[in-house]
C-alpha cells in the first residue's frame, strides 16, 4: 500500500514539473490579411487569435497569408498556451 502511494506521489511530481517547465514563450507573431494574428512558440508550434483578440482554433496544415503576402502553414493548435501568455501579459497567473 505504501509503495503504491509513493508511485502515485512520484507520478504527480513528474507531471507537475513537466507543466512548470513549459513556459510557452512566443518567439514571433505574424499579422494576417484577415486581421487575425498567428503566434509562433519556441518549439515551432502555433496559436491564433482573431482581429478582436479571441482565440481561434485552426486545423494543423491550414495555409494562411500574412499582410506582406507570405504564406505560412499552421503547425499545432496551441490555444491553451496562447491563453496563458495573454493572461500573463495582463497581470494574471
Amino acid at each position: 500500500m505504501l509503495s503504491k502511494l509513493a508511485i502515485v506521489a512520484a507520478s504527480f511530481l513528474v507531471t507537475a514539473s513537466a507543466l512548470a517547465v513549459d513556459e510557452g514563450n512566443v518567439t514571433k507573431s505574424y499579422p494576417l490579411k484577415d486581421g487575425s494574428t498567428v503566434y509562433v512558440f519556441k518549439d515551432g508550434k502555433m496559436a491564433m487569435e482573431d482581429k478582436l483578440g479571441r482565440l481561434v482554433t485552426m486545423k494543423e496544415g491550414h495555409t494562411m497569408e500574412t499582410t506582406d503576402g507570405q504564406r505560412i502553414m499552421m503547425k499545432g493548435n496551441e490555444i491553451w498556451r496562447l491563453e496563458r501568455e495573454l493572461h500573463r501579459d495582463r497581470g494574471g497567473s
